[in-house]
């Protein structure tokens, strides 16, 4: 039995408060007002911790905003929005503007008045595209509290987008509130959370969340059981999945084709593709006509495997049962000659596909292309390849930036970088846009080491790395769980004069909570605190799901509370995680 030793010494310091919004100098950091709770549980093998916070009241920042005219207090009363989408095309004026126009927005709710749904509406849509979700997520309050009724697609977007980013416990909340509102929610917008469950690896408790909604009336549909059964083949392999599937027929349920399609993907995951065939061929008997998803799952793993015979049949099949092949079925038939070394025959098909009249290739039909002919060296056909593609108008993606970055693994880094260097001058990308994106793309897909090689260059040629892109470099390093070069590069800013700000803390803390070393990102929390860095409250709830993912819901209980009675946890934060992991039930009344 694991016990829980825990020590609560608060050592307080009466200074000024100071906002968390930006990061203070060192003489700000001096005047906040500082608490060091020391949390002391004893793990079965580590101890989670040494010093966790520090308090700090936020001032709210004040805006100069216009003032609604005399006489329109009335909350009958419709104002519009500031035009944020006009002006420079310049990124950092269009945040701003956004920024300014959420200001804006909250403001006159505030009075008492009602926002224009079309312009309130489409700076959700927008917040959403800048990824300022929880923005995004106000919005949608601030409109229902007003009287606006937002339309059920703008509503579903937001909790698909917050679900598809990982902020489930966001989604849950709004949905909740939106219900307090009166507002329904149907099964699309559910389905939306139970695929943001399962995304984070918790097929049990989104099979409890199935069945309280199904207590509350939702009826779920095949798209319920495809996302659960998906879920069920990743976590706990496809023979669990398919006593899942029996389980939902036996109870009533009708999955569909979709969800045999997911079984049929698990089969071809796990590398049993014989089986796959017996499956795929038992189809119709089950009363589904096989459609060109189900061709495209198998004819993967065939081709993939180099068992081109077996292909090639399939496609013949395929044609003869008047199933169209998709843009899919080519690009499938692509990458896996590029993987088998056979670029000149998947050349042929690329070529096949812009002459014909059905599909013209994208990016994603390209890079599998690029990235074999940089794994074979041959920097000659990677530029004719890379020339084609922007002659045809197709126009390079992450999955580019990361194929040729493939050239730094074969030694060839400088080369890599001139491709880069010659494809933004041919684009007419800005260099500071161009360079963070390819950066970023790389660290996302595991490819930091590239990243770094590529970032020497860049910054030879009058690139300057900014906060976003140190961050993509430590999400990056923790991704690849090299853990002690991420905090590593964390200090190497502050020895180079550049001053780490709040966004690269909390980069490193959730990639260190993520690999499950919490410990870690409590001793960085300790010593950023001791050189007066001020932390968010996005920092706070990163320890606090860090300790939850370690198994320890009664420390992080405890941690939640004090957090919040110090007030730098607020009341709206603490109802999110206690209601998306199951909290002790004191803390909601705490």
């Amino acid at each position: 039995m694991l016990f829980f030793f825990m020590i609560l010494d608060f050592m307080a310091v009466p200074l000024n408060s100071v906002s968390t919004a930006t990061n203070p100098s060192p003489e700000n950091a001096r005047n906040s007002c500082v608490f060091l709770p020391k949390f002391l549980p004893f793990f079965y093998t580590k101890s989670i911790s040494r010093n966790l916070a520090s308090s700090h009241s936020s001032s709210a920042v004040k805006e100069q905003v216009p003032v609604a005219s005399k006489g329109s207090s009335s909350s009958s009363t419709i104002f519009t929005l500031p035009n944020w989408r006009s002006g420079k095309n310049d990124p950092r004026n269009k945040e701003f503007r956004l920024y300014d126009a959420f200001l804006y927005l909250e403001y006159m709710v505030g009075k008492g008045l009602k926002p224009d749904k079309i312009h309130a509406t489409q700076l959700l849509y927008d917040l959403c595209s800048c990824n300022k979700l929880r923005k995004a997520a106000r919005v949608m309050e601030m409109m229902v509290s007003s009287g606006t009724i937002p339309d059920a697609a703008s509503y579903t977007f937001l909790v698909n987008n917050l679900c598809k980013r990982g902020n489930v416990g966001h989604a849950m909340q709004l949905v909740d509130k939106m219900e307090e509102y009166g507002y329904p929610t149907n099964t699309v917008t559910y389905n939306s959370l139970i695929r943001g469950l399962c995304m984070r690896g918790n097929l049990n408790k989104s099979l409890q969340f199935v069945e309280k909604l199904m207590q509350k009336g939702l009826v779920p549909n095949a798209y319920t059981y495809s996302i659960l059964l998906e879920a069920s083949y990743k976590e706990k392999g496809v023979n669990e999945a398919m006593l899942l599937l029996e389980n939902i027929i036996a109870k009533g349920g009708r999955p569909n084709l979709v969800s045999y399609n997911v079984l049929l993907t698990g089969l071809c995951k796990e590398g049993r593709t014989d089986e796959a065939r017996e499956f795929f061929r038992n189809l119709p008997s089950k009363g589904f006509n096989r459609n060109v998803v189900s061709y495209n799952i198998l004819l993967r793993s065939l081709c993939f495997e180099g068992r081109w015979e077996e292909a090639n049949e399939l496609l013949a099949e395929m044609v003869g049962e008047e199933c169209s092949p998709s843009i899919v079925t080519y690009n499938i038939l692509i990458s896996s000659l590029a993987l088998h070394g056979q670029t000149d025959h998947a050349i042929k098909i690329l070529d096949e596909m812009y002459f014909g009249e059905q599909f013209k290739p994208i990016a994603a039909s390209y890079n599998p292309i690029i990235a074999r002919l940089c794994q074979d060296r041959k920097v000659d056909a990677v530029i004719s390849c890379l020339d084609q593609m922007l002659e045809r108008h197709c126009s390079p993606n992450e999955g580019t930036y990361n194929a040729i970055a493939v050239l730094c693994e074969e030694g060839l880094a400088r080369e890599a970088f001139s491709i880069l260097q010659a494809l933004r001058i041919k684009k007419s990308y800005p260099i500071h846009d161009f360079c963070r994106t390819v950066i970023s793309g790389l660290c996302r897909k595991g490819n930091t080491f590239a990243a770094f090689q590529l970032l020497y260059d860049m910054t030879a040629h009058g690139f300057t790395p900014d906060s976003y892109t140190y961050s993509s470099l430590i999400r990056g390093l923790c991704l690849e769980k090299m853990l002690v070069a991420a905090i590593d590069v964390f200090y190497i800013m502050e020895e180079n004069g550049y001053r780490p700000d709040v966004d690269n803390l909390n980069a490193l803390v959730l990639g260190l909570c993520k690999s499950r070393r919490t410990d870690l990102s409590l001793k960085i929390f300790e010593d950023v605190i001791s050189k007066g860095y001020m932390p968010n409250e996005i920092t706070y709830t990163i320890v606090i799901e860090g300790i939850i993912h370690e198994e320890h819901k009664e420390l992080a209980s405890v941690v939640l509370k004090e957090l919040h009675l110090k007030k730098v946890i607020s009341r709206n934060t603490v109802e999110r995680l206690v209601m998306q992991y199951e909290l002790e039930e004191d803390m909601a009344a705490c």
